[in-house]
């Protein structure tokens, strides 16, 4: 068995517990608030810190630093590749302070001067409580950057499981010392952000500590390493940016068109993250140092192996798992969220948003790990190019469709953007490489489509026979209702795999017969 299996597996398991832990979150929120207006400005509001802890934390620096942090390793040594990291943390500190008191100041002055409706009110007086979460958040992204390259996987991606569980706890234990009504108990939500935030981060510290780093001032003054990355980040912050500010523009556009919008189309977008990642991100973040490795040892062959090997699992998990979320939208929306607030319509709503988005969800993954091999080469702007174009169709895609579709319209401007991220990135990268040596994987993509296809086929016809024999009158039924069509549909998936010889159906059956065996 690959060590890609391996080590992604392992993150994989990892990143399958804080995902459900995430979907508790999610369904502990939903039972809370519904998808209301106040659920709506509390998403918006954490829209924005967010944008600036993937501008700053998940997104261009860590794509920037964790090469030249491997390759300090490798070149100068353990001492050399800390001092670079401590620089690195001391500039992102300063920055995120300076960030963070800016955007305090200025929303604390347009909430005093300026008067606005209740929703917009609201948002931002959320925003300002939540907007050091930002930081916070950045430490930890870059801490499991720094472990990641180390070769530890398992335990860094356990980091969200703890900021679910902090979540859950403010909803159950924090809200209701904010008052009596739904709009003074989210500021309980927006506090437990900001304790969760310090959780995650100093949950990576034990860790970082035993592989030798210990945490010293460097001024990020002058520094060369510090230099280079914000050298390379700024292509990439380009593009960051350009998605981040995307996502708020959409939403906002959405906030106005529908109260319901952005929180229905969030509760689909959580449940699209499970799958994606499971698999699609740890496998992506697997694949970052192991493709820089071997390019900057110049072994493309491998690279080129290396890489068609994860877009074949990729497709292989996310394909069976792109045609379940589109035909069991309704009866999965209905057996997580649909209690408390969260109402029949509500469901409908959320499963129309993710029957609408899950097309999309091999195509979001495959960007992931293509635009890793870009970094892994050291290209930053190629991928950020892309991107800015492909965010320029999800506007334009975005206007007419959400006011035709309302949340149902995110969803298809999405995934229509996103399959023209894959195409570019593909021809992008075959022009880079010469040759991608991946035609081998063209058949075995048509194979798992049709088997993907003839497997949803299988799970609409199961799901229609138990709502005619037993409905979901109840949460047993609503559990059958579920998993039972699914269930068969994964046997008729998988036995289609080999029995048509699809690689990857053998490489991950014969993973889990070892795993079983032990």
């Amino acid at each position: 068995m690959s060590q890609m299996i391996k080590s992604s597996g392992a993150m994989g398991i990892a990143t399958l517990t804080s995902r459900v832990f995430g979907m508790l979150r999610e369904m502990v929120y939903a039972r809370f608030m519904g998808d209301s207006w106040v659920a709506s400005a509390f998403i918006m509001a954490l829209t924005v810190p967010n944008l600036f802890r993937r501008l700053l934390g998940e997104g261009a620096l860590t794509a920037a630093f964790i090469p030249i942090f491997k390759t300090k390793e490798k070149t100068e040594g353990e001492a050399a590749m800390w001092q670079a990291a401590n620089a690195v943390v001391s500039g992102l500190i300063v920055s995120a302070a300076i960030i963070t008191a800016v955007a305090m100041l200025g929303l604390s002055i347009a909430l005093m001067t300026l008067s606005f409706k209740d929703e917009t009110r609201l948002m931002l007086e959320l925003l300002r409580l939540m907007f050091p979460y930002m930081g916070l958040a950045c430490l930890a992204a870059v801490f499991m950057g720094m472990l990641n390259s180390r070769g530890y996987f398992f335990i860094p991606a356990l980091g969200a499981t703890v900021l679910n569980l902090v979540a859950i706890a403010s909803v159950l234990w924090l809200a209701p010392h904010f008052g009596q009504t739904l709009s003074t108990q989210i500021f309980g939500l927006a506090v437990g952000m900001l304790v969760a935030g310090v959780a995650q981060a100093a949950f990576q510290m034990p860790t970082l500590h035993r592989t030798g780093y210990r945490y010293a001032w460097v001024s990020p003054w002058k520094n060369a390493v510090v230099r280079e990355v914000v050298s390379k980040m700024i292509p990439g912050t380009m593009g960051v940016a350009a998605f981040q500010l995307n996502v708020v523009l959409t939403q906002s556009i959405s906030f106005f068109v529908g109260d319901e919008i952005v929180a229905s189309f969030n509760y689909a977008v959580r449940l699209m993250e499970l799958p994606q990642g499971v698999f699609g991100i740890s496998l992506a973040t697997y694949l970052l140092p192991t493709l820089t490795g071997m390019a900057a040892e110049k072994k493309y062959d491998e690279f080129r192996a290396t890489l068609g090997q994860g877009l074949g699992y990729l497709c292989f998990v996310n394909l069976w798992a792109s045609a379940m979320l589109v035909v069991m939208a309704e009866p999965i929306i209905r057996l997580l969220f649909e209690r408390g607030v969260f109402d029949a319509s509500a469901t409908g709503r959320a499963s129309f948003a993710l029957s609408c988005l899950a097309p999309g969800l091999v195509a979001f993954s495959v960007v992931n790990i293509m635009a890793r091999a870009f970094y892994a080469l050291g290209d930053i702007k190629t991928p950020m190019k892309i991107s800015m174009v492909c965010l320029g169709l999800n506007l334009v895609f975005t206007v007419p469709l959400v006011l035709a579709f309302k949340q149902g319209g995110l969803g298809i401007a999405n995934t229509m953007s996103s399959l023209f991220n894959v195409w570019f990135l593909f021809f992008a990268l075959r022009k880079k490489l010469k040759n991608l040596g991946l035609a081998h994987l063209r058949s075995q993509v048509l194979l798992m489509l049709a088997a993907a296809v003839l497997s949803g086929q299988v799970a609409w016809a199961a799901l229609h026979l138990w709502d005619r024999w037993f409905g979901h009158a109840n949460l047993g039924l609503k559990i059958g209702e579920v998993f039972v069509p699914m269930g068969l549909a994964l046997v008729a998936y998988w036995g289609l795999g080999l029995v048509v010889r699809i690689p990857q159906s053998k490489e991950l059956w014969r993973s889990v017969r070892s795993r079983l065996g032990r």
